[in-house]
C-alpha cells in the first residue's frame, strides 16, 4: 500500500476522529461516534481505500 493521505489530510483525520469518538464518549452523539475509529486507523496506516477508488493523493511527492 503505497501511502496517498498527506500531513495535513492525516491530521484533520486524527482530529476528526478522537472527535467523533469523545462526543459518542461523552453521551452528546450516540454509539455512532464510534465510527471515528475509521479515520483514526485510516491516518495511523496513511492509506485510504476510498482515495485510491477516485485517484486522490494527499501524500506530497518523495523529494530527490
Amino acid at each position: 500500500m503505497t501511502p496517498n493521505i498527506g500531513p495535513l489530510d492525516r491530521t484533520l483525520r486524527i482530529i476528526l476522529g478522537l472527535g467523533l469518538i469523545a462526543a459518542s464518549l461523552a453521551g452528546l452523539i450516540g454509539p455512532w461516534g464510534y465510527i471515528g475509529i475509521i479515520p483514526l486507523v485510516t491516518a495511523a496506516v496513511r492509506f485510504c481505500p476510498a482515495y485510491r477508488l477516485v485517484g486522490l493523493n494527499t501524500c506530497p511527492l518523495p523529494r530527490l
